[in-house]
């Protein structure tokens, strides 16, 4: 494949740029009534308005002429064919097939994949039921209240999101908690409240060997023999998902309370696998299976769908267009529904840890922008917090809101309030307000004169900034599935378009190298020399202040 900024479509880009970035959206809407009718698309109960982005007719058939020229169909062919796409780790990437349905299938994968997957979904389902109905029963007899999921990265960013997005379809008896930081405040504000005979930890690390995760896991491990007296106990309450059975077991845990999942999952992508037990366990398994359900179509879509009607490659090469020539460095989620409220985060670590590359996939250093800094809040807290920026900052910035039509927790008038909100604001960054406007508007709050002119540059917004509305029935299990899925597979057009690898991670690793040595030097009596001068000194400096006696 050649150089990214040497292809035809990528010089056409450029070119084009020039001619539509002094254009105002504004006046695009009011020539042609048509618009959000040719730049929307729907699919998988997603419906998708694209309308309120600095593009023309011309714009979206460069950017799709883009697409094909980077192979983006091949690629998408490979994956769902399991080919070893992820190339330094020589691993296929097919989170797809632990959503996929045998009778209308999206991977190409063999009938030992599947019967894997169905057996450990199979596994989660008994378990599940067994924790709900009563029948696993903690040490001292005590049906379990509360689970803990005990993880970090991907074994919690992503359970969580769902357990928190799907509250209104919790089922009732069980509370489902989580555990990340490594800070010890984490874990005893976690344990302050809950009962050791009643609660079930679930330790999710793929090799066992986490630091952060294990570090948790066996003060848990310790609260429990310590508050049941008995080191048997362990068994009762604590379950692994894991490959590392020789591990697990060594902690306490049978071997028949481990769920396995495989190579070909990443972190970022397991929340599909026996990772999500923890959501298993919080909605009950018919409604796992229908969040399976609503990623799976939008597999199919993804893989079926013409460019010009597929949401992953739309939303995906939209944001090719602001990263790469606008030059926009973050990209805001910004969710209308409180449900959603740790869906940005976890689409930080899904695009971020995915596109937070600068190495391609021949080894050669970019020449371009490639992953934008994710980030959002819910609507409308966000309104009262940094939409100033978005309005009349400096910094052009992309935005998703995402908004369902109906509440699954109706208040009064709460729901049309928020639609409101959601819909003015979008159309607030797309039109702005004129300096004529404004001062039409300060004129008729009876400003004239110097108070008029002093106050008029302050009331006129730019506009022209863009952003994509996505709009569906109801938060339901599906529709957060197939939401999932979209972005997931966004961020898989982008990367191959960067040319990087999406599925690797490798720029995590130096930095746990690096706190596994300063952990052990922070134990020594010998000060620090090792390192650069500021890390020795606040290495020294903190044993110093340890020294010290002084203590909150």
């Amino acid at each position: 494949m050649s150089n990214l900024t040497e292809c035809a479509a990528w010089h056409a880009l450029e070119k084009h740029h020039q001619e539509v970035a002094p254009q105002h959206m504004r006046e695009w809407f009011e020539a042609d009534p048509e618009r959000t009718a040719r730049f929307s698309a729907e699919a998988c109960g997603i419906y998708v308005d694209y309308s309120k982005n600095r593009i023309t007719d011309d714009t979206l058939a460069l950017l799709l002429g883009l697409a094909r020229e980077r192979r983006i169909a091949e690629r998408v062919a490979e994956m769902f064919d399991g080919v070893p796409i992820n190339a330094t780790e020589n691993r296929a990437v097919l989170h797809a097939a632990l959503r996929d349905d045998a009778q209308v299938p999206a991977c190409t994968v063999g009938a030992d994949v599947r019967a894997r997957v169905a057996r450990e979904l199979g596994r989660l389902d008994e378990f599940a039921r067994a924790v709900h109905n009563g029948d696993w029963l903690g040490y001292s007899g005590s049906p379990i209240t509360d689970v803990v999921n005990i993880g970090i990265g991907g074994s919690d960013l992503g359970p969580l999101m769902v357990c928190r997005a799907l509250r209104p379809y919790a089922l009732s008896g069980l509370n489902v908690h989580f555990v990340s930081n490594v800070d010890g405040t984490h874990l005893a504000d976690t344990l302050a409240g809950l009962q050791p005979q009643s609660t079930l930890f679930v330790v999710c690390s793929k090799t066992f060997t986490t630091l952060e995760t294990l570090t948790n896991a066996h003060n848990a491990r310790a609260w429990i023999v310590e508050h049941l007296g008995d080191q048997a106990a362990v068994a009762s309450h604590f379950v692994a998902v894991s490959t590392n059975a020789a591990a697990v077991t060594e902690f306490g845990i049978a071997p028949e309370s481990m769920f396995g999942f495989w190579d070909w999952v990443g972190g970022r992508y397991s929340l599909w696998s026996s990772i999500g037990v923890s959501i298993v366990l919080c909605v009950g398994p018919k409604r796992f299976r229908e969040l399976l359900a609503g990623a799976h179509a939008m597999d199919l879509h993804f893989r079926d769908a013409p460019f010009e009607a597929n949401l992953p490659v739309l939303l995906g090469m939209l944001g090719v267009w602001y990263g790469n020539f606008f030059g926009a460095e973050t990209h805001a989620v910004l969710p209308y529904d409180q449900s959603l409220e740790r869906f940005p985060a976890y689409l930080q670590q899904l695009d971020m840890e995915s596109n937070g590359k600068s190495t391609t996939l021949t080894g050669d250093r970019v020449g371009y922008l490639t992953g934008p800094i994710v980030w959002g809040e819910p609507g409308t807290n966000g309104q009262h917090a940094f939409f100033q920026l978005l309005h009349q900052g400096t910094r052009l910035v992309p935005a998703d809101f995402l908004v369902p039509a109906h509440s699954l927790r109706p208040v009064g008038e709460h729901h049309r309030l928020l639609l409101a909100n959601c819909f003015a604001q979008t159309e607030a960054l797309m039109r702005g307000k004129r300096a004529d406007e404004a001062r039409a508007e300060l004129q008729a709050a009876g400003f004239s004169g110097d108070a008029l002119e002093s106050l008029l540059p302050h009331k006129v917004f730019e506009g022209n900034r863009p952003s994509n509305t996505l709009l569906f029935r109801v938060l339901d299990p599906y529709t957060l599935g197939a939401l999932i899925a979209l972005y997931e597979h966004k961020v898989f057009v982008q990367g191959s378009v960067w040319g990087v690898n999406s599925f690797d991670q490798w720029g995590v690793e130096l930095g746990k190298q690096l706190a596994g040595v300063i952990a052990r030097e922070l134990t020594y009596e010998d000060d620090a020399a090792g390192h650069d001068a500021s890390t020795n000194y606040l290495i020294n400096h903190c044993r110093h202040l340890w020294r010290s006696g002084e203590h909150p």
